[in-house]
């Protein structure tokens, strides 16, 4: 079971009500969240529990799920094209831009997420083992996230000024692929 946390020790989980602001901020995008209790199995677990998972348009977690791997799922959903997100389960695929787009993005979508923020995020990603060429999380966005960044903009995810959109990939008009917004139910 998860460790203290209150006082700004250890890694964040996704407790009560952080699966409240979750659930909201992931319904601003259509990704439904399915909460699982605790030792459950994870359907669409990736890195196996209590890591997040995805099944199609939702995202599965569990109060001992790190608040950075359910960030990290959902933004895969958010920056995959809808023909995947239709019908991923486990392996969101993608390629390496993408993958550093969704780092960035989970670091954005962080200051949306009350009592989370990306200073903590940034710190837990570096906590559990993601790796950046400058040798932590915050040093790759401040200064090698260039690309990350452009990727957002190109497929409408963040505004000119870096601001998160809330849209998913291939929903907005001006881009040249179908809009999709699969509307998940909530477990």
């Amino acid at each position: 079971m998860p460790g203290p946390e209150p006082d700004g020790s250890g890694v964040q989980y996704c407790d009560p009500h952080r699966i409240a602001d979750l659930r909201k901020l992931l319904a601003r995008y259509g990704i439904g969240l399915a909460v699982h209790p605790p030792a459950a199995r994870l359907p669409g677990s990736y890195w196996g529990e209590p890591e997040a998972g995805i099944v199609g348009s939702t995202l599965h977690l569990r109060p001992d799920t790190p608040v950075h791997s359910a960030l990290h799922e959902a933004c895969h959903l958010i920056c995959m094209d809808a023909a995947r997100r239709s019908t991923v389960h486990t392996d969101a695929g993608g390629n390496d831009p993408e993958e550093e787009a969704v780092c960035l993005l989970q670091v954005l979508l962080a200051d949306h997420l009350p009592g989370v923020g990306r200073r903590r995020l940034m710190a837990d990603m570096d906590a559990w083992g993601y790796s950046f060429r400058l040798g932590s999380t915050a040093a790759w966005v401040a200064n090698d996230s260039g690309d990350a960044r452009d990727w957002l903009r190109l497929h409408g995810l963040v505004d000119a000024t870096g601001r998160v959109t809330f849209r998913l990939r291939d929903t907005m008009a001006a881009q040249p692929a179908a809009a999709c917004n699969n509307q998940a139910s909530m477990a």
